[in-house]
């Protein structure tokens, strides 16, 4: 089975911000995206959990995109714009794709 190379881009950011980050990425083109609610972690802040939360306000969200490389620059100063002033962390990796011609 042949595949080809992308850019799989995710994002952690604080769930308020989720529609913010999604409209940026969409505007910058990236036409497909998954959020999926992040549980709880450790960070330069210690750790944290999401339960015990009254409302999504105190959690965080992974937003989660495959793309192409081409559209990697854009998609990251989107991103950026939105997550600069909030707590949040962008990661890069290569990955590989099956059926390329929907990236």
């Amino acid at each position: 089975m042949e595949t080809s190379t992308a850019k799989r881009v995710e994002i952690i950011i604080e769930s308020p911000m989720e529609s913010r980050l999604t409209d940026a990425l969409s505007e910058a083109g990236v036409t497909g995206y998954t959020v999926l609610p992040v549980l709880g972690g450790s960070g330069r802040s210690g750790r944290w959990s999401r339960e015990g939360q009254v409302s999504r306000a105190g959690g965080m969200v992974a937003v989660i995109c495959i793309i192409r490389e081409e559209l990697l620059d854009g998609l990251l100063d989107a991103a950026f714009k939105v997550v600069q002033r909030h707590i949040g962390v962008v990661s890069v990796t290569d990955c590989q794709v099956l059926r390329t011609e929907r990236f």
